[in-house]
């Protein structure tokens, strides 16, 4: 891992409207280039709000960041052609068929002919989807449409990506396509922030995690480091579960 931070997050903070605490509470820290990043919480914890916050789609209250030296305020529209977001619902048209959404999104970000029908071609081979390209997305399992979702935030080859629970909810033989292929763009130098509830997973995939809870980061480091640290727990379920509680979240 290059020690070349891409994103630099300094004091981030997150007020919805009309809430009296904090969605994100005063947040900083540095993700480098080249890294897998868990962002690991229990529910309500503020991982899908601090991806929105720094995809841009929810402007924060208080803080900065910077993505490749861009500012989100100032520079948002130059930082979503660098960033690709994968939402944690399926953002896909129902009533098209996947060749037909992967199109749409690649054309949203200026990509057309030749590139654009060569690049889907390859994520649909790489994703084993060719055979189902022309098929309607409502038709597709749920696994199928997960690959999609994250063929769509792909296409333009972005330097950051950001997956917001990709493997929710899906068959094993999805989730392990679609974890080697993330171990595999990281290789290309593409950095990634990752959020899951699957302890196992991200502990083996993330080169490092930030543990969240009501809004602030309570641990951060290597999974491998952090477990050395803590040695009364033995793996990274058990830490999140000392850190953050056994108490039912909604």
């Amino acid at each position: 891992m290059t020690e070349e931070a891409i994103i630099g997050i300094r004091d981030l903070t997150k007020y919805y409207k009309g809430a009296e605490v904090p969605a994100i509470d005063h947040i900083s820290l540095d993700i480098f280039k080249d890294e897998i990043f868990g962002l690991l919480g229990p529910n309500g914890a503020g991982k899908t709000t601090t991806i929105s916050v720094l995809s841009g789609l929810f402007p924060p209250t208080k803080g900065e960041v910077t993505i490749d030296g861009l500012d989100i305020r100032s520079d948002h529209d130059r930082i979503k052609y660098i960033i690709g977001v994968v939402p944690q619902e399926v953002a896909l048209y129902p009533t098209l068929t996947g060749l037909e959404n992967l199109q749409f999104f690649g054309n949203m970000y200026g990509l057309k002919g030749k590139i654009l029908k060569e690049r889907i071609d390859e994520y649909l081979v790489r994703f084993g989807l060719e055979k189902f390209a022309r098929k309607i997305v409502s038709n597709y399992s749920g696994g199928m449409k997960r690959r999609v979702n994250l063929i769509a935030g792909l296409l333009h080859k972005p330097k950051v990506l950001f997956l917001d629970e990709p493997t929710v909810g899906i068959d094993v033989q999805s989730r392990n396509v679609i974890l080697e292929f993330l171990r595999e763009l990281r290789e290309t130098g593409t950095t990634i922030i990752y959020t899951s509830h699957y302890m196992e997973e991200a502990e083996k995939l993330c080169t490092r995690v930030a543990i969240i809870d009501s809004g602030k980061i309570i641990a951060i480091g290597n999974p491998k480091i952090l477990l050395e640290e803590n040695p009364e727990f033995k793996n990274l379920e058990n830490l999140f579960l000392g850190l953050t509680g056994k108490d039912l979240r909604d």
